[in-house]
């Protein structure tokens, strides 16, 4: 069984909130204490890279993920990102050769309890294991390649381009 990589960037995955106000910072990765409660088998390590809200990305940060994704030794490598700038994360990744990349995040922080935090990184973690290299985004139950996808603002959802566009 290959050993995955799992890199944490922030991202609502990872929110705190203090308040009614929705005041929140990024906290440090939930990944690792979901991770730990499901027993999982394969083997992995997380390496939190960075604890941004994906608005707050710049092309220095994806230069620093691009650049830990290439030095990894791990062929399968997770990310967990905030879902407003995945997308161009992932395009960016787009040099990657040789390597699975998945990115998954969450649209409620993961201490919510309605959160898809868990959802979706299970579906991540199948994703990097059995899709070929390539880059993708995993999310809303979907599988999509990361030069072919957008998050739709006005139905909190993310979609092929290719339908967005139909849809248009």
């Amino acid at each position: 069984m290959d050993p995955i990589l799992i890199l944490t960037t922030g991202g609502t995955i990872d929110k705190l909130y203090f308040d009614a106000r929705s005041t929140y910072e990024v906290g440090p990765p939930h990944v690792e204490k979901l991770l730990a409660e499901l027993n999982l088998s394969p083997p992995y390590r997380i390496v939190s890279l960075m604890r941004k809200d994906s608005l707050d990305l710049t092309d220095e940060d994806r230069r620093v993920i691009c650049r830990a994704v290439a030095e990894a030794s791990e062929r399968r490598v997770l990310i967990t990102h905030g879902t407003d700038t995945m997308a161009e994360t992932g395009r960016a990744l787009a040099e990657a050769v040789g390597k699975t990349i998945v990115l998954t995040g969450a649209l409620q922080p993961a201490l919510f309890h309605s959160s898809d935090a868990l959802f979706n990184i299970g579906g991540a973690l199948i994703g990097v294991q059995t899709l070929p290299a390539g880059v993708y985004i995993v999310m809303n139950g979907t599988v999509f390649k990361a030069d072919n996808v957008r998050k739709n603002k006005d139905i909190n959802r993310f979609e092929r381009l290719s339908d967005s566009r139909r849809a248009e």
